[in-house]
């Protein structure tokens, strides 16, 4: 996304231009085909449900206020992507639409005065008649339709795009919950034709042994039961999804003929006479009250029940009603999903292990009970640090809540004091380091965090700064993951970062390999040649040097402009400290030390500390060999120098975002204040002018308190950035 692109995308629709508003819909629009892409015909979802949800609603609001901009092509036109080629083509009788959403109190508020209002005007109901919903909990899986004949299962269907979907009979017939043959049930026995409509999914206990046997198999392993379930069902091979434990729920019906149901609930109750299972957690609801009574009800149930939920379904219980109200789009009047908000969740703590990172920093990790927080499955979280776990008095063996911050990262809330085992210990932080040097571990940085004194030596670390440097803000390197990279240096095949561009040399070793094909492998050398162009800025943080992040390396990019400047003026920044090793002053350095290190000192967010740090890492001519191999191999593209207008309103000001944002992206966030002429850093300081704070913001909040700095809400800094 261009810098314009950031800045548009960080505006409130109510102030966006038509001009902008075509842009940013377009945006949108893509990046949510492609996010649909991913989820429903590739099985592999980059971002949470709650951050799709954010896309479509602010592409929604962008067409409510500029609807001229809206066509066919827009995605809340459409259902979901046209099905892939893998499985024969079929036309649904009546196309399966899916369902707005609401995220707030006030927004089911919303819907349910549309639907009286809606009502009001179809029927001849007053303001005080009574509009029964029926209410049921929303199932995270795979939607389905089952077409039957006198009776008879005789086809079944993805929701596709919603005319088309994905003939899937075979593996259907192999999930246990679908009956083969309707039992007749009631006066009316069951309909000549109909088509069941309903969601495939996979229980959670289900879905972690289904991951064991893939990971012990050397196979692909799923990022959460919904996942799973699409994968399972959409195998060319009706055995593998036979292999799969699928279970299925009914709740809605298409073409059916006759239907002699009136209301939702008894439809339901004819489901389970055919022989289908629903979904237990239904209630008819009659008042406003009761809808929210049964949403709170099945929020608190959630983390318990045996399967993924992500919110509940209100549907107008009669049937008259529903087809007066009609639909708008891709979607009924009649019913809504009420999303829950982002989870946390209560596990069981079973250990906790050690993880060296590339600066050889070693990081607690807690190894917990599987549990699904926010959509995802997690199985470890951090701890941060030693003093973290003191003062978290986490032991192994603990009942203990997490989140994901920012549903991303999942962290250890505490423990449940109540629920602790008698037989719980104290941790004891480890002395040496857990790779097979065995080296002390030394705490720095006033003591918070601890590092293994291997330096380059450490496996684990050279194996992390390769991860770090093909990661996603760094050289972005598609196909060469964590395993991946573990693999090859353990083989040899990887040791320096320059090695990755040499792998072309090793094609046929690595065609060789369980898992590699000639198609992937291609890929992946493509991948890598692809970047063999790439941006100072990305550079500088790839490379791993002690106290660099991404914002820093941004920084130091415009100051020395070009690669071989900034490479030419480190080294004379560390001959100078060399012959000059006494402790130096930032005021000062200049004139005690030298021009170049006394340059480094000043740059933004430099100092002594972080200055000294990168003369001694490059003061190691390893390092120094190690950046002018990559050198030799890449074009390092030189960084245009921003120009800041006289009058910009955060002209030199110094501002870090920390927390949650929930109307912007952190990377637009980011792009806007620095369209306003601000630099952006990554940590808070005495020079910080001020601090977006966002929800479940953590130390760089408290630091700016201690230190006095300005702390902004996300409604003032949108409002300061407008």
């Amino acid at each position: 996304m261009s810098r314009a692109a950031k800045v548009v995308a960080a505006l409130k629709v109510d102030k966006l231009t038509e001009r902008q508003a075509r842009g940013e819909h377009k945006r949108l629009a893509e990046e949510i085909v492609r996010h649909d892409k991913l989820y429903h015909e590739k099985d592999a979802p980059e971002i949470s449900d709650a951050e799709y949800d954010g896309l479509r609603q602010r592409l929604k609001a962008i067409e409510a206020r500029f609807p001229q901009i809206v066509d066919m092509f827009s995605p809340t036109q459409r259902v979901a992507p046209t099905p892939t080629t893998a499985f024969a083509k079929v036309t649904h009788r009546r196309p399966m639409l899916s369902l707005d959403n609401c995220f707030t109190d006030e927004e089911l508020q919303d819907f349910l005065d549309r639907v009286r209002r809606g009502l009001e005007r179809e029927t001849n109901i007053g303001p005080e008649d009574e509009i029964a919903f029926s209410c049921e909990a929303k199932i995270d899986g795979l939607s389905i339709s089952l077409r039957y004949e006198d009776g008879e299962f005789v086809q079944g269907a993805t929701r596709g795009d919603g005319t088309t979907g994905e003939d899937v009979t075979a593996n259907l017939r192999t999930v246990k919950d679908i009956p083969q043959t309707l039992k007749a049930h009631g006066k009316d026995g069951f309909p000549k034709s109909i088509d069941v409509r309903g969601e495939v999914y996979m229980e959670r206990k289900a879905f972690q042994a289904l991951n064991r046997r893939q990971e012990e198999a050397g196979e692909k392993t799923f990022a959460n039961p919904r996942n799973a379930a699409a994968g399972s069902l959409r195998q060319l091979d009706a055995d593998i999804t036979a292999s799969r434990p699928l279970r299925f729920f009914a709740y809605a019906w298409g073409e059916a003929e006759p239907r002699t149901w009136k209301t939702h609930t008894e439809y339901l109750k004819l489901l389970r006479g055919w022989g289908f299972e629903t979904n237990p957690l239904t209630k008819l609801c009659r008042t406003p009250d009761e809808v929210r009574a049964f949403y709170e009800k099945i929020g608190v149930e959630r983390p318990s029940l045996p399967y993924d939920i992500d919110g509940v379904v209100y549907k107008i219980d009669r049937i008259d009603w529903q087809e007066r109200l009609g639909f708008v789009s891709r979607a009924p009047r009649w019913a809504t999903a009420h999303k829950f908000p982002a989870e946390q969740a209560r596990t069981r703590l079973n250990g906790i292990n050690i993880q060296v990172g590339r600066t050889g920093a070693l990081t607690p990790v807690a190894e917990l009970e599987p549990v699904n927080v926010g959509g995802v499955m997690v199985a470890r979280a951090t701890l941060h640090n030693a003093d973290e776990i003191e003062r978290l008095d986490v032991r192994v063996g603990d009942m203990v809540t997490i989140q994901r911050a920012g549903d991303v990262i999942p962290q250890v809330l505490g423990f449940i004091a109540d629920e602790r085992p008698k037989n719980a210990r104290k941790y004891h932080f480890p002395t040496h380091c857990p790779c097979p040097l065995k080296t002390e571990v030394k705490a720095e940085e006033g003591g918070v965090v601890r590092r293994c004194s291997g330096g380059l030596e450490c496996p684990f670390q050279q194996v992390e700064r390769l991860r770090y440097f093909v990661s996603r803000n760094c050289f972005d390197i598609e196909g060469l993951g964590g395993t991946h990279i573990e693999n090859f240096f353990n083989d040899g095949l990887l040791k320096v970062p320059g090695d990755i561009f040499r792998l072309s040399g090793h094609e046929r070793d690595i065609r060789k390999r369980e898992g590699w094909g000639d198609l992937s492998v291609r890929n992946l050398l493509a991948a890598i040649e692809a970047r063999r162009t790439i941006s100072l800025d990305r550079f500088i943080n790839a490379i791993g040097i002690p106290l660099i992040g991404e914002a820093t390396a941004k920084i130091l990019a415009q100051e020395y402009g070009d690669a071989d400047t900034w490479l030419g003026e480190m080294l004379a920044a560390v001959k100078e400290r060399k012959a000059h090793p006494e402790p130096a002053k930032k005021e000062k350095a200049t004139a005690t030390v030298g021009p170049s290190y006394g340059r480094l000192c000043n740059v933004e967010q430099i100092g002594v500390t972080t200055a000294d740090a990168m003369c001694a890492f490059f003061g190691e001519g390893h390092n120094v060999e190690i950046i002018r191999d990559l050198l030799k191999q890449l074009s390092v593209q030189p960084v245009q120098r921003r120009v800041v207008a006289a009058d910009a309103k955060l002209k030199d000001k110094i501002v870090v975002f920390t927390g949650e944002l929930s109307t912007m992206t952190r990377d637009a966030a980011k792009a806007r204040a620095e369209e306003l002429g601000a630099k952006v850093t990554d940590s808070v300081s005495k020079k910080t002018s001020l601090v977006v704070v966002g929800e479940n913001a953590g130390s760089k909040a408290r630091k700016a308190a201690e230190l006095g700095v300005q702390t902004l809400t996300e409604a003032e800094w949108v409002k300061l950035s407008e």
